[in-house]
C-alpha cells in the first residue's frame, strides 16, 4: 500500500487539500484516515489547561489505535475508523469503514508527528499557510460547525493553538518531501497526476 501523509497547521487547508485530490482522481482504490477522527474521548489530565482540554497537543491523540489501523489497512485488511464528534467532544457510537485500498491518504495537524507513521509513508505534505489566514478560516469554521463562541474561537487560539503549533507542529515540516503554500490547486493536481500513475502501475 502507498501512503501519503499531509500535515498542516489548523486552518491551513488540509482537508480541503485532500478532497480536491480525490475528486481529481476519483478512484475507489484510494481510502483516507482523518487523523481528527483518533483524538482521545478523555484527554490525558495533564493536557488540561483551566479545565479545557488541549485538542493541539500530540497526545491527545489515540497514536496506538491509529497504528493498529494503519498496520491493519498494510495487511489489505478493513478497518473500522471511529469518528469524532466536536461539539460533544467526543468519539460517537458510529464508525466508518475503510479498506482495503491501494493508497492511502492519512491528513491531520500531526500526521508527520510519529515516527513510526512517517517511516511507513512513500510521501509527506506539509501546508504551510501563514498565521493570519489560518486564524481567520479557523474563526469561521468553528462558529460555523462546532458550535463555539467568538470568545471561544479567540481564548483557545492564544491560549493553546498558537503556542502548541509553535512548540509541536511547525518542526514536523522538517520532515515533509514537499511543502505547499497556498497555491494549493497547483499541489493538488501535481498530487493528483502522481497518484494516477502510481494506480497505473499497480495495474501491471
Amino acid at each position: 500500500m502507498y501512503i501519503i501523509g499531509i500535515a498542516g497547521g489548523s486552518g491551513s487547508g488540509k482537508t480541503t487539500f485532500t478532497q480536491k485530490v480525490l475528486a481529481q482522481v476519483n478512484d475507489p482504490r484510494v481510502g483516507v484516515m482523518h487523523q481528527d477522527n483518533y483524538y482521545l474521548s478523555q484527554p490525558p489530565r495533564e493536557l488540561l489547561v483551566d479545565g479545557e482540554p488541549n485538542f493541539d497537543h500530540p497526545d491527545a491523540f489515540d497514536w496506538p489505535l491509529l497504528r493498529n489501523h494503519l498496520g491493519l489497512l498494510k495487511e489489505s485488511k478493513r478497518v473500522e475508523m471511529p469518528i469524532y464528534d466536536y461539539e460533544s467532544e467526543m468519539r460517537t457510537k458510529e464508525v466508518q469503514v475503510l479498506g482495503p485500498c491501494k493508497i492511502l491518504i492519512l491528513e491531520g495537524i500531526f500526521a508527520l508527528w510519529d515516527r513510526d507513521l512517517r517511516e511507513q509513508m512513500d510521501l509527506k505534505f506539509y501546508l504551510h499557510v501563514e498565521s493570519d489566514i489560518r486564524f481567520i478560516r479557523r474563526l469561521f469554521r468553528d462558529l460555523k460547525d462546532r458550535a463555539r463562541t467568538l470568545e471561544e474561537v479567540i481564548r483557545q487560539y492564544y491560549d493553546l493553538v498558537r503556542p502548541m503549533h509553535q512548540t509541536y507542529l511547525e518542526p514536523t515540516r522538517q520532515y515533509a518531501d514537499m511543502i505547499v503554500g497556498e497555491e494549493t490547486d497547483t499541489a493538488a493536481n501535481v498530487l493528483s497526476a502522481m497518484i494516477k500513475q502510481k494506480l497505473n502501475e499497480l495495474k501491471t
